[in-house]
């Protein structure tokens, strides 16, 4: 597998773990059976979490702008030196 597949891959799952970890945190928030401490400490990963989950997102739509281009329509990836 190439270095780049593999990177293209450890972002994918690296954004679903993240995801799933947030759903987790929510989930036991939202029981209502942690102490505050813990609580916190939840709401603090989660935050964390979010972020990096909206900058995963971010990424990918720079990307997608980018293979779409200014008028809409996809533009080959030119990864020739002029």
């Amino acid at each position: 597998m190439s270095s780049k597949a593999a990177s293209k891959k450890a972002v994918k799952v690296e954004f679903e773990k993240s995801l799933a970890d947030l759903e987790a945190l929510v989930n036991a928030m939202e029981k209502g059976n942690l102490s505050l401490e813990d609580s916190l400490k939840a709401f603090e990963e989660g935050v964390k979490l979010s972020r990096d989950c909206q900058q995963a997102l971010k990424d990918a739509e720079q990307k997608v702008e980018i293979l779409l281009g200014k008028d809409g329509q996809t533009q080959p990836f030119n990864t020739e030196a002029p």
